[in-house]
């Protein structure tokens, strides 16, 4: 497992010199980036199936299956799993397309040494924000599922949640105590 400030990017560009360049920029950038490259859509997806990433990085003018055909059969596999587009084709329709289609980020490649700056930034705050929403889940699960009773109250004393444990103590449901002062129970 890695740590916790590791991040473990796959990207997926059919030009294996771009490629290279990307992967060398992100890990001067942050050496806390590990990037997979492939080389295209389908060997990105092979690599999807065997490994755990943090995010991906894709071209969109790919042979065979372009980047916005990547990312539907990513999201089919993964839902939420931060994908950035990173194209050299920068277009209205493309952007349009992208977003429909779930992208994470969009970003044009452009012959400057900072868009890597712009990339892994932008590359840490989406993999935080996934982290981040991962953990929230986790805990709002064990909340629910937890056996004992919970509930939260705002400082007016009234509840802004009840797990299903707390309101079966009282022989409430726990949408009739939220929003209700806690002596209803008294």
């Amino acid at each position: 497992m890695h740590s916790e400030a590791s991040i473990h990017v796959l990207h997926v560009d059919d030009e294996p010199e771009f490629a290279e360049l990307t992967s060398e920029f992100l890990k001067r950038e942050n050496d806390d980036f590990t990037v997979t490259t492939a080389t295209s859509a389908s060997e990105g997806v092979e690599y999807l199936s065997r490994g755990d990433f943090d995010c991906i990085v894709s071209d969109y003018d790919m042979p065979t299956q372009n980047g916005i055909d990547f990312l539907k059969s990513v999201r089919e596999m993964f839902p939420d799993l931060p994908f950035v587009l990173f194209t050299g084709k920068g277009s209205e329709e493309i952007a349009g397309e992208a977003i429909s289609a779930g992208v994470t980020d969009y970003l044009q490649k452009k012959r400057v040494a900072d868009q890597y700056t712009v990339l892994a930034n932008r590359l840490r705050n989406a993999v935080e924000r996934h982290r981040a929403e991962k953990e929230r889940k986790r805990q709002r699960k064990a909340i629910e599922t937890a056996q004992e009773g919970i509930s939260i109250l705002n400082e007016d004393g009234e509840y802004i949640y009840v797990n299903q444990a707390y309101a079966d103590i009282y022989g409430y449901d726990p949408d009739e105590m939220e929003g209700e002062h806690w002596e209803l129970i008294y």
